[in-house]
């Protein structure tokens, strides 16, 4: 885990964004890295209240995902309170299966391949597919 997310979880969000703003500032940061900068100290300005790990605790929230070194699915389906929709829950279970059974690096591939065909192949249907 980064010193700097351990900041975060310490509650001490406000100074990894003034950190950002510093950085981007002393870097010379221009156009679109300047913005995702901004944007991201801004973020951890405004959640700052949210990214403590004690204050998650003191007020019965979910540990914050990073906290743990247990993969984030896991974390979660064994923290008491924490929320999952069926299908979100249903995700994970299986992927879990997936992984237990070995049979990740396959599924993987596999998934890879499908996305590939999802976003490439009905953009450019019309268009020759050539193969490498």
């Amino acid at each position: 885990m980064s010193s700097q997310l351990r900041k975060i979880l310490r509650g001490k969000s406000a100074q990894i964004a003034a950190g950002i703003r510093r950085r981007a500032t002393a870097y010379g940061y221009a156009g679109a890295e300047r913005a995702g900068a901004g944007e991201c100290a801004r973020y951890l300005s405004n959640k700052a209240r949210y990214l403590g790990y004690s204050t998650a605790l003191s007020r019965g929230w979910p540990s914050p995902p990073a906290s743990s070194r247990a993969p984030a699915g896991k974390d979660r389906m064994d923290t008491t309170g924490a929320r999952w929709s069926l299908d979100g829950a249903e995700v994970v279970l299986k992927l879990r299966a997936i992984t237990a059974n070995g049979d990740f690096d396959g599924y993987w591939r596999f998934h890879l391949r499908r996305e590939h065909e999802r976003i490439h192949h009905a953009k450019y249907q019309d268009s020759q597919i050539l193969a490498a």
